[in-house]
């Protein structure tokens, strides 16, 4: 069946709108729009433990392997982090494999060399050719920011950092210290049968915690759980119990005098950051089609007392839980009997932005 994609439409009225159709999660031409025009224009998080920090180091990786599959490469020029297009700007060579400390970057297909940021610095065979080189000749430079531990990635373009980050930023700044250390066992790796956008859809709402947590729900004060919204993303702020960890927040916090024992930060598209009394914990969400979706999980820790207490404990046992919700979602909305439901307005604000902004970007030029 032809759908036309330009006609969705998500109303700006929560009490009013249906959600998106069941069929959009499982139509190519949609998941194929969303790699054209949605995520080489959003910030997405660097999924890897290897990073270069001393001069000359390089480490290739693959953007959204599954779905971009777009060749980078980190490296690090002595002064700063970069991130450079791994591709040869002369045959499209994929040029380093391997993690490097070679100094510069050379294609070993027909000897063309870059440096670090990418600038050409040497062709053979094209010494007299006219007009070389041009901008293109250049490796692609994507945008890089790094908050704390974290590194994120723009390919080509879309919203600026600062605008973009800006309200996590002003929110967590406070409770999230410089350093922390980084816990390798904590930081598995899910793979499930569903839509990366389901996946989004779970993470954004507190409203399944009580009927599919029930060992978070123990630990949360569900009856003042709130969703705050903001352009790029949302916040869920889920309050403990008596007994349970809290944050000691400063007087010019915004949350000043609650017992908050959990921030749930979204990014669109697909960066969840988990900020708890004792280290923060990251969902980097990887669509792979529209069937197959991976999360990399990154887990730092500054406070080990509280470690497996609280909101933030068993958080495999909790992603266990969702993966099994989400992928029971992901056989429903394929239904002949399912075409779209209704947001509960209380409880799935989050829900309902993520799909009006999911809707405009689609539309956006690719």
């Amino acid at each position: 069946m032809d759908r036309d994609l330009d006609a969705l439409a998500i109303d700006p009225d929560i009490e009013r709108a249906q959600t998106l159709p069941g069929w959009v999660y499982d139509d190519p031409a949609w998941f194929a729009r969303l790699v054209e025009r949605v995520f080489p224009q959003t910030w997405h998080l660097y999924p890897l433990d290897a990073m270069p920090r001393a001069q000359g180091e390089q480490v290739p990786w693959s953007l959204l392997p599954g779905a971009l599959d777009e060749p980078l490469l980190l490296t690090h020029d002595g002064a700063a982090l970069r991130c450079v297009s791994n591709v040869c700007t002369h045959r499209g060579f994929v040029m380093v494999e391997q993690p490097s400390s070679a100094g510069g970057i050379r294609c070993r297909y027909h000897g063309r060399r870059f440096g670090l940021d990418g600038t050409l610095c040497s062709a053979p065979g094209f010494e007299t050719s006219p007009d070389f080189p041009r901008d293109c000749d250049h490796l692609h430079a994507a945008q890089l920011h790094r908050w704390r531990e974290l590194t994120f990635v723009n390919f080509s373009g879309g919203a600026a950092f600062e605008a973009w980050f800006r309200p996590v930023a002003q929110r967590l700044d406070a409770v999230v210290p410089q350093s922390m250390s980084f816990d390798p066992a904590g930081s598995p790796h899910y793979e499930m049968n569903a839509n990366w956008a389901l996946y989004c859809d779970n993470y954004l709402e507190g409203f399944h915690i009580p009927y599919v947590h029930p060992g978070l729900n123990a630990a949360l004060d569900w009856s003042v759980y709130r969703t705050e919204l903001f352009a790029g993303g949302s916040f869920q702020i889920a309050s403990a119990k008596p007994d349970e960890p809290a944050f000691s927040l400063p007087k010019s916090h915004p949350d000043h005098g609650l017992r908050v024992a959990a921030y749930y930060a979204w990014l669109f598209p697909c960066t969840m950051i988990n900020v708890y009394p004792w280290g923060m914990s990251v969902n980097i969400v990887l669509p792979q089609g529209t069937r197959r979706t991976k999360v990399v999980y990154r887990r730092y820790v500054w406070d080990a007392s509280t470690l497996e207490r609280g909101a933030g404990a068993g958080l495999d046992a909790v992603e266990y839980e969702d993966e099994a919700v989400v992928e029971a979602c992901a056989r429903g909305v394929r239904s002949r009997a399912y075409q779209a439901g209704r947001y509960a307005p209380e409880h799935e604000r989050g829900v309902h932005h993520f799909h009006r902004i999911l809707v405009a970007a689609s539309r956006a030029p690719a």
